[in-house]
């Protein structure tokens, strides 16, 4: 026995669209608020610039490199974050 019901055809069409209703689209709460970034895009060139620096066996930690050559990865990100922050770019505060 055939039914004349539309969606009983298996074409995809949902129940919703077959009443001439449409569907709300997904969004926000009112009260919901998208996180700003934490990091400006200039802070980011500037860790880049400190990790090549690294890599190419260049930076150099303390006062006027008098601390040796930096090896470490985690080094050269704070090294670059710490200059970033002395130009005036976007980065949160230091932990303490």
């Amino acid at each position: 026995m055939a039914c004349n019901l539309p969606f009983s055809q298996g074409d995809g069409a949902s129940i919703a669209q077959l009443n001439g209703r449409r569907q709300m689209p997904t969004t926000r709460r009112k009260g919901a608020r998208r996180s700003a970034r934490k990091y400006g895009k200039a802070a980011g060139k500037s860790v880049e610039a400190a990790v090549r620096r690294m890599e190419e066996g260049k930076l150099l930690s303390g006062k006027a490199g008098h601390g040796g050559r930096v090896t470490s990865r985690k080094q050269a990100i704070a090294i670059g974050l710490s200059e970033a922050r002395k130009r005036g770019a976007k980065v949160p505060p230091p932990p303490r």
